[in-house]
Order: structure tokens, then sequence, then C-alpha cells
């Protein structure tokens, strides 16, 4: 039965994807993590604005299965398993993609580095942050703005800082209160080599 939700779950964040980058022969896979708040939804925006990448968007695909989320250990873990499949997927078709989640602990990001590694795909992974005073600043100004997808507020920021795990691995770490052009510059000469 598991097989099935997953499979079906699959096929919704799929269609909720809409029209698709055009495939390439060798796919790249950036993963983005970093706190909420810190403009990690900017980042990838403005980085998708310079290579033709999917973005998976943690918070767009929660919503995609679950209209009104709850954001309980079961339901993450039911959009992670679907979510895994579909980036899976994706890279196996062609297609490169960034994903834009919190993806604080290491554990987690074994996950994604495993797919890479099982692919043979080029992982680029990306930490995102900012100060906190700014952080509460963006997280305050976009409560009640209905076109951001996050429900996450200064207390969730607060409980979720201290799970922050180092990257293990290689990484870029960008502060977007600051200039992120020298940033995206690299990223974009690492995929395009």
């Amino acid at each position: 039965m598991q097989e099935v939700q997953l499979v079906s779950d699959v096929q919704r964040l799929i269609e909720s994807l809409g029209e698709l980058p055009e495939l390439v022969a060798e796919p790249v896979f950036i993963a983005v993590s970093g706190l909420p708040g810190t403009g990690k939804s900017y980042f990838c925006s403005k980085l998708a604005e310079r290579l033709p990448f999917i973005i998976l968007e943690s918070d767009a695909l929660r919503k995609a299965l679950f209209p009104s989320p709850n954001y309980s250990l079961q339901e993450s873990s039911r959009l992670f398993r679907a979510v895994h499949l579909l980036i899976e997927r994706l890279l196996k078709k062609g297609s490169s993609l960034i994903l834009d989640a919190t993806n604080l602990s290491e554990r987690h990001r074994e996950y994604l580095y495993s797919i890479a590694d099982r692919l043979g795909v080029k992982l680029v992974l990306v930490r995102v942050e900012a100060p906190p005073w700014i952080v509460r600043e963006r997280l305050e100004a976009r409560r009640g703005d209905l076109g951001n997808k996050s429900d996450a507020d200064w207390a969730i920021y607060q409980r979720m800082k201290p799970l922050v795990q180092e990257i293990r691995r290689r990484y870029y770490a960008v502060d977007t209160s600051r200039d992120i052009t020298p940033v995206l510059d690299k990223i974009v000469r690492e995929v395009i080599h």
C-alpha cells in the first residue's frame, strides 16, 4: 500500500511542476539548505534565471500533497520519500534541478548525496544564511503574504536553529544580506564546466 501511495504522491508532485526545461545529457543537481527566512527561495530563483533548472521548492511541494499541512513527522516523511524519488526520476530523465529545502541535518542530506552518487550526477551544495535580525524582519514582513509558500515564522526559525549541522562535503556559503552575485557566478561556472 505504501508503494502505491508513493507512486501516487510522485505523480501529484510532477503535475504540480508545470512545464519542465529541456532535457540534457549530463544533468546537475543543486541542493540548497538553510533556515527559514534566510533567502533560499530568493537565491534559487536568481540561480534559475541563469541556469535552466527546475526548482523543487519543498514548501510548494508539501502544499501540492497536503493542501492544509500539519508539518508532522509522518507528513514530512511521506513528503520527502516522494521528493527523493522525484529527484531521482527527474535526474534519470535528464532534468537538471535545484532542491530548495531546509536540509538542516547531515542525516537528511545523506539521501541527496546517495542519489547523486548512485546516478553519477554532479552535486552542488549551497548553504544559505543571513543575520538573525534580518531573518526576523523578513519572516515578520511575509506574514499574510499570500504569494509566500512558507508557513515558517520567527518561533519556527528559533526552534530549528539548534538543528543545523555542518555540511560534511564541499559547499558554497552565501549570505543573502550581501551581494549574492559572486556565489551565483561561481556556481554557474562550476555547472557549465
